[in-house]
Order: C-alpha cells, then structure tokens, then sequence
C-alpha cells in the first residue's frame, strides 16, 4: 500500500506535473492543493497543515535555528527570482539609485520572507545600502504571518513599523506615505491585503530602468541565481520512511525535465512563428536551474550568510542541519 502524503503548492509549471498526476513519486500517493505560497507558509508554520509543501528558505531556516524541527528541507526549489530587480519607487520620491534608498521609508510584506533577504543582502553587498539605513512598513499583521508563527523580533539597530490593518502597501505608496516597495504582492490569499496595480500607475516606476539587465548584470558578476522557496517535508515521516525523500526528489526531478521539454516546444513554436528574437531561442532551449545542493551550494550558503548578517538567524546555519541527510548527496 502507498504511503498517502497531502502535499500543498503554488501553481508552478515546474511542478504541474506533480499536481495534475502526470509524475506520481514512487511509493508514495499524494493528495494535493494549490495554496498561494504566502498563505501557504503561515499556515505550515502556524499550523502544520500539509505533510509536504512549498515553502520559504527564509522562514525554514529561522525555524530551524529557534529549534522548530517539524519541517526537513527536500533540496528541491520551486522558485528563483532576481527580486532586487524588482523594487518599485515613486515618481516623485527622487530615488534614482539603490544609494538613494537611505533614509526612505520602504514597504515590504514581511521582513523575514526570501524575497526581502535577498532584496536587503544585494542592496547592502552590491550597492552599500544597508537594512539599518531604511525605514520599513510591514503588511501582514502578526496574527497572519511568518514572523507571528515563528516569533521574530526585529534585528537590533533595524527600524520596522507596522501598516496599521485599513492601510497597505499599495496604498501607502500612491499616498506618498511610502517612497519605495523591495517586494509587492497583490494575489489574493489570507495574508498580504494590497491591491492596486502599482506596476501600471503613473505615479510609479521600477526602481531599476531595465530590470532584466540588472538581473542579468548581478548574476554574471556573482553566479548567483537566487533560490526563493523549496521544499520541505514532515521530519517524522522523513524518519520513519527514509525512502520518501528520495522518492519525492525523483518526481520532482522528472516533473521538471516535463516541465522543461514543454518550455523547448514551447519556444520552438514561437520562434517558427517570428514572435521571438533568434538569441532568445537559445536561452528558452537552456534547461532550467537543476534541483539538488551540489548544484545549488553557494546560492544556499549566501542566503544562510545573509540570514546571519540581518540578524534573522543567530549564525549562518549548515545545510546539512536543514535538509533530509538522505538528499545530501544530490
């Protein structure tokens, strides 16, 4: 008899295949939901809900290093984004570089997620700005969130405010209450409450004039690709049935190589039709970034350095304590 898993995702094509059924791990019969990932990792971490899900780098370490051993990491990773790239600034904020963040008032969903780490680690490593040299709203409240499940307290020297419930970060930025925005998230769930179309407004722009550039720019001068949510599994069941790690790792292994042949097709057709350039066929024809912690060791490592060095973590945490040993050798 299958070992019976709930399983719970964003919607991913990466990891369709495991939510539509086309990849069924060995041994192991899974009964998924789509959750949207921020809703999704408080109630994880709050609640303990699913046996496997998706879920924040960020949060997963900082539970771990408060003694949090529910989860074990599965070096699988379903989703990576140059999210510096992405901050949005007002207008008439006069923010024309990273440097002129210094002593604005910034919005952010939550300080401790991945995407605000890696947000704080690139800006202080690659542009000198530091997290003590902002002012930061956070939206979620703390019945709602990460830092609420887990207990966060802010780093010393750091200043966070709290956006007060009939307010968000939308709003406060087309108020001019805030200047800036390192993370913005408008998909409906429990837990983020914005919904202006920022990226879209007159009163708004990116902060970076060619977001693409600058990711492409970090990425040949660092190698880094950064990771933003994996998974990770029961350590119980991790425990108990030592097979299921490997097991899932596999599925999710062939769910990408799925995922990466429709991607190919995908390009292909577009590029016969002449809706793409000929040099970006040879990028979309790049498999995507593999699973596994060899392939992803300095990615991993830097988020648990940059961890340590915002004050989320009291060290850089191993990552043999925070994923499944029988997944170490992937």
């Amino acid at each position: 008899m299958d070992l019976v898993l709930s399983i719970a995702m964003a919607s991913n094509p990466r990891t369709w295949p495991i939510l539509d059924g086309r990849v069924k791990p060995d041994g192991i019969a899974l009964v998924p939901s789509v959750v949207h990932p921020s809703e999704l990792f408080w109630r994880q971490l709050r609640f303990g809900d699913f046996d496997v899900s998706e879920m924040s780098f960020s949060s997963l370490m900082m539970a771990t290093a408060k003694g949090d051993d529910r989860w074990v990491g599965l070096p699988i990773f379903t989703t990576r984004k140059f999210v510096h790239a992405e901050i949005l600034v007002r207008k008439d904020s006069r923010i024309e570089s990273p440097a002129d963040l210094k002593g604005r008032r910034v919005g952010v969903p939550e300080y401790q997620q991945t995407a605000a780490l890696w947000t704080r680690g690139v800006l202080e490593h690659e542009f000198g700005v530091a997290p003590r040299d902002m002012q930061f709203w956070m939206e979620r409240n703390p019945s709602h969130s990460h830092r609420g499940a887990i207990g966060f307290t802010p780093p010393p020297g750091v200043t966070i405010h709290q956006i007060p419930p009939e307010k968000n970060i939308g709003s406060m930025m087309l108020s001019g209450e805030l200047e800036a925005t390192i993370h913005y998230i408008v998909d409906p769930n429990l837990v983020d409450r914005s919904t202006a179309d920022l990226w879209n407004h007159a009163a708004i722009k990116p902060l970076f004039t060619d977001p693409l550039a600058e990711g492409i720019r970090y990425y040949r001068k660092t190698g880094i690709f950064p990771i933003n949510h994996g998974m990770v599994i029961r350590r119980e069941i991790a425990h108990k049935h030592p097979w299921a790690v490997l097991n899932l790792y596999k599925a999710f292994e062939r769910a990408a190589e799925i995922a990466n042949r429709e991607r190919v097709e995908h390009a292909a057709y577009r590029l016969a039709a002449g809706l793409l350039p000929g040099e970006a066929g040879g990028a979309l024809r790049t498999p995507l970034v593999p699973h596994g912690i060899k392939a992803n060791r300095k990615v991993l490592e830097n988020a648990a350095r940059y961890s340590h060095e915002q004050g989320l973590t009291p060290r850089p945490l191993a990552l043999g304590g925070i994923f499944a040993a029988g997944a170490m050798e992937k």
